[in-house]
């Protein structure tokens, strides 16, 4: 399957799918922040989330039950890869040293990133 970047309104609505695993364009609804948006647009971006292949789902007579396709884990890794290839040149390094400079990391958090590199070194 093809992961395709997300709009803000899809990704939003993706998240809701990975949290309550599935469910109907009310239940999505219900755990969308206010101010809510209207229950057809969160069923037209269920269905365009659907054409694009991240949502599937199950008929019950007229009214649908739906359940992402992709899970949260792999879209990250795609959007990573994205932000990877289109601002670092794919370098590990250049983006560690962007938050190391840019970011203010903190030493804490940069004892971590080193301990996390170790341990799949060692793997």
């Amino acid at each position: 399957m093809q992961v395709r970047e997300l709009t803000n309104a899809e990704e939003e609505i993706m998240k809701v799918l990975w949290k309550i695993e599935k469910g109907f364009v009310k239940d999505v609804l219900t755990e969308l922040p206010e101010p809510k948006p209207a229950y057809n647009t969160v069923s037209t971006i269920i269905r365009i989330l659907e054409k694009k292949g991240l949502v599937g789902y199950r008929a019950y007579g007229k009214t649908h039950e739906y359940y992402p396709l992709i899970t949260e884990e792999e879209y990250k890794r795609f959007e990573m890869e994205q932000l990877m290839s289109g601002y670092f040149d794919n370098s590990l390094k250049k983006l560690v040293s962007f938050f190391v400079k840019d970011r203010n990391l903190s030493l804490k958090e940069t004892d971590e990133i080193i301990e996390l590199l170790n341990r799949k070194k060692e793997s």
